[in-house]
């Protein structure tokens, strides 16, 4: 693996028709399984698929099998429309509702908080997109509106091991990832969202995609913060400016399929961007 003194030592074209090929073989439907994002195509509506999203995205760490159980349990609780289940309902209906949620680190006082959060939000603002719109107007950047987003939600001094707050250093894998879902419409991310475009997004940046970016010589960080991540999104800009993040999920395909191990990723990418990877 070699270290990357600077953006500029890549070979754009190189990496170009690499990941071009890369998206091609492997942003496909029939791939999603087993990923959180499965849970969005069940919902038909913005305003269900949006919370479901947040839920799915913000218990997206540990073993792929127990979020898909947790999250399975989380909505089966809210019925056939999440967003009229936190609508219609409180914090004492939902500690009933979640009494003996636990998963990993976030217990049920996690789930109930966020839950009171997106409340307000909805209150405030009718849906999550509007809120995100709003943060977006009363700051000076995506990244402090990013901020200002999960402060509405959970509080800004209560930590919730839910939603982590990109001003705090985190990679904030989970929240990144949720705005790809809401923002991208391909095959794969199911989008809906207004307030933010492509070209806003930044990697969500896990142990899998970290180390990919440091093969392609995106970063020579071992530290996998937002700086980080924002240091991989502006390599992989340099590729798709309007939609840097656009090979996130076929990438990451071999960091969470069994049957996709990452090694023959790195053998695809030898012989295509040279000395780039070895």
């Amino acid at each position: 693996m070699r270290s990357t003194k600077s953006l500029a030592d890549l070979d754009i074209e190189r990496l170009a028709l690499f990941l071009e090929d890369v998206y091609g073989k492997y942003n496909r439907k029939d791939l999603i399984h087993p990923d959180p994002l499965e849970f969005l195509y069940d919902y038909s509506r913005l305003e269900d698929r949006e919370i479901v999203g947040l839920i799915a995205s913000s218990l997206a760490y540990g073993r792929v099998a127990q979020i898909l159980k947790s999250v399975s349990s989380v909505l089966a609780v809210m019925g056939s429309s999440p967003f009229d289940f936190v609508v219609a309902g409180d914090r004492s209906v939902w500690m009933r509702c979640f009494s003996g949620f636990r998963h990993r680190f976030s217990g049920s006082d996690d789930m109930v908080d966020l839950l009171c959060g997106v409340k307000r939000a909805i209150d405030l603002y009718g849906s999550l997109d509007r809120t995100m719109e709003r943060a977006l107007k009363e700051t000076d950047s995506v990244f402090q509106g990013y901020g200002r987003f999960a402060e509405w939600l959970v509080g800004k001094e209560k930590k919730n091991s839910l939603l982590p707050f990109p001003g705090r250093g985190s990679a904030c894998k989970r929240l990144m990832l949720y705005f790809r879902w809401m923002v991208r419409r391909d095959e794969v991310d199911p989008g809906g969202w207004s307030s933010l475009s492509p070209s806003d997004l930044v990697v969500p940046l896990d142990t899998h995609m970290h180390k990919i970016s440091r093969v392609l010589g995106f970063t020579s960080r071992k530290n996998g913060d937002f700086r980080t991540a924002v240091e991989v999104t502006e390599a992989f800009g340099l590729i798709d400016p309007g939609d840097p993040v656009k090979y996130d999920f076929a990438l990451t395909r071999f960091g969470i399929r069994d049957d996709m191990e990452l090694k023959v990723l790195f053998e695809e990418a030898k012989p295509k961007v040279g000395g780039i990877v070895g």
